[in-house]
């Protein structure tokens, strides 16, 4: 890493600050008070859904209005696959409420059918995003290619690291649809890649024209064993991570997916959007 001993020691306090603070009354005020979401990068920080999966969307809202992040990739808990247009119109007036925009569904398993595949892309067409993160059979990726092109909206295959057999990391896809559609893709999600055994960076650099969405989060080890924690604890190195989505012009959301603490993840979540743009301030 090229780093000053300053930029460094700027690094570490800026995330043990962001951790100390938020244990306090004040921590409210600090996190407002930043807009990560400025015009400095092309990439935008946001949510993925599944953070808050034991939480109601009102909740979720609340929590991310105070740490000002202003986009979500939505999960059917929140908003059911079954949903009507006036449900849909109700749940986007919630999100406008706490300046949140849904930009993507899922991940949305769909291995079973053809009809869940069908279903996904109604769903996303109703919500009005125009990417679906979804994890599908292999057989099934030219039908899905042909819907994406059929409704102009994106495909993103997740990855989930070396226990799933289907899509493990990022090269696992991208061999699957490079022959497709450009409207499939990757999400890439960089901690499942890491357990995996790959290096994040590298692959974000090797596939990046593929790479639609990504899932921000650290791992305690580059093995099965690894468990996901707080950006900057872990050992992906995301200065480097962040070099790279410049160098590469990357212009979609890096959403921070928080599986630590799943039933009380704010003050984690806080620790790692604060960790997260110390290291975009710092990063030249």
């Amino acid at each position: 890493m090229e780093f000053s001993r300053r930029n460094f020691i700027r690094l570490g306090a800026l995330s043990s600050l962001s951790s100390i603070l938020f244990t306090k009354a004040s921590a409210e005020s600090f996190i407002q008070k930043d807009s990560f979401n400025s015009e400095k990068d092309a990439f935008k920080l946001g949510m993925a859904g599944y953070s808050f999966v034991n939480f109601n969307l009102d909740d979720s809202l609340k929590m991310m209005k105070r740490m000002d992040i202003r986009y979500l990739c939505i999960k059917d808990f929140h908003l059911p696959l079954n949903s009507t247009a006036e449900q849909v119109a109700a749940f986007h007036q919630k999100l406008s409420g706490a300046n949140v925009t849904g930009y993507a569904v899922g991940p949305i398993y769909m291995t079973k059918s053809k009809t869940e595949i069908d279903n996904a892309f109604d769903y996303a067409k109703l919500v009005g995003v125009d990417l679906i993160v979804g994890i599908p059979n292999k057989e099934d990726l030219e039908y899905i290619s042909k819907k994406t092109e059929e409704y102009n909206i994106r495909y993103a295959l997740h990855n989930h690291g070396p226990e799933d057999k289907l899509y493990p990391n990022a090269k696992s896809i991208y061999d699957l649809i490079n022959h497709l559609s450009p409207k499939m893709g990757i999400c890439f999600d960089m901690g499942h890649n890491m357990r995996d055994g790959r290096e994040p960076s590298a692959d974000l650099k090797s596939y990046h024209k593929r790479i639609f969405d990504i899932h921000l989060k650290n791992v305690t080890e580059a093995t099965e064993k690894g468990s996901t924690c707080e950006l900057g604890r872990g050992i992906i190195d995301v200065p480097k991570f962040v070099k790279t989505l410049r160098s590469v012009g990357y212009a979609g959301k890096c959403s921070l997916e928080f599986e630590k603490d799943m039933k009380d993840p704010l003050a984690g979540i806080a620790e790692s959007k604060g960790y997260f743009q110390g290291v975009c301030d710092a990063v030249k």
